[in-house]
């Protein structure tokens, strides 16, 4: 589908992330940290989770506006029991052309060809250590690297097409980037690096702690020479270079250093249902309690596209000036709207 609606600085309406549940069983320093999202930590009841049907009437909506791409995250979105069936609705019933997923591992092994049976395009995997030390220091709670990696090779073996994410911090993970090309050189997916965001109030962001995107290609470059790739589609955020030995490929997102806001396309619905036009919004508008108020389709079609004419959402263009000026922004955090 195609839909001529743009915003504010003539971006279409064409990806749309959508967080299916805000829990997640791991506690990442930079996305949910134990010390904020403790034992007593009160998440969203079940009853205010966007139900399957619901997502499959309000997907129905963006889709008729343009959007063509669904990633379905989280929280840690296979924690979701009826994840297949969403999979399977979005694929069957509304023919969303690339469906994809972006998973901590954790349960991949057990569940790789149940998403795959279901429809799922893509995978994305978070690795940020292959060491189990600095691997459970960087998930928050110990866990094990080895068997997310079993995860991985499950969803490989299940035909999945798999990309792997890994947020770079300095003094933290960034010793790791030389281990982490050649282990996922060799098994071939590619490997995406990204900049340590300012998303959210409570992951202690430090502009220090960023490793800017020239950086990360110039280290790996010493070792793998790279070549710059162009863009697959119009809005990717990922700048992608080819090792030039023809092993395979690597991608940065660099929101901090080298923002990409001129050319976002993307929308996101939080795990209770409320539409934020950028990663790094204070507010959200309330979709999901638009339907369950008794908007017909044509209604939802309608309240989505005012929300996305009026967004002018630019903050990581915006954010230098911001930090120049000792200023901030309440800002969601990622483990509700999903990364």
């Amino acid at each position: 589908m195609s839909s001529d609606l743009s915003d504010q600085f003539s971006r279409p309406l064409r990806d749309l992330r959508i967080s299916v549940t805000d829990r997640c069983n791991f506690r990442c320093p930079y996305c949910m940290p134990k010390e904020v999202f403790g034992a007593d930590h009160a998440f969203l009841q079940n009853s205010a989770l966007a139900t399957r049907d619901e997502l499959v009437r309000l997907v129905r909506a963006f889709r008729v506006l343009g959007v063509e791409k669904v990633r379905l995250t989280g929280g840690e979105p296979l924690l979701r029991t009826d994840l297949p069936e969403i999979i399977r609705a979005l694929k069957h019933e509304l023919q969303v052309p690339d469906v994809a997923l972006t998973t901590n591992g954790w349960f991949l092994e057990k569940q790789a060809a149940a998403l795959q049976a279901a429809g799922l395009d893509r995978i994305n995997v978070s690795v940020d250590s292959l060491d189990e030390t600095k691997a459970g220091v960087m998930n928050g709670l110990g866990f094990s690297v080895g068997r997310v990696l079993r995860g991985i090779d499950a969803a490989a073996t299940a035909g999945l097409t798999v990309k792997i994410n890994c947020v770079v911090q300095r003094g933290v993970n960034d010793d790791e980037l030389s281990a982490l090309c050649a282990y996922f050189r060799e098994r071939g997916h590619p490997l995406r690096f990204i900049e340590f965001m300012d998303v959210g109030t409570t992951n202690h962001w430090r502009q220090e702690q960023v490793v800017p995107a020239l950086d990360l290609i110039a280290r790996i470059n010493r070792e793998w020479p790279l070549e710059p790739v162009g863009p697959a589609y119009r809005g990717e955020v990922a700048s992608r270079y080819r090792y030039r030995d023809g092993r395979g490929e690597i991608g940065i997102i660099s929101s901090v250093t080298e923002p990409f806001c001129k050319d976002c396309h993307r929308a996101r619905l939080s795990a209770d249902g409320k539409l934020y036009t950028c990663l790094f919004a204070a507010q959200g508008h309330d979709v999901l309690g638009k339907l369950r108020g008794g908007a017909d389709d044509a209604a939802l079609v309608a309240f989505i596209a005012g929300i996305w004419r009026g967004r002018n959402d630019r903050y990581s263009d915006e954010r230098a000036e911001l930090i120049s000026r000792h200023e901030s922004r309440p800002k969601v955090e990622m483990s509700y709207i999903g990364g």
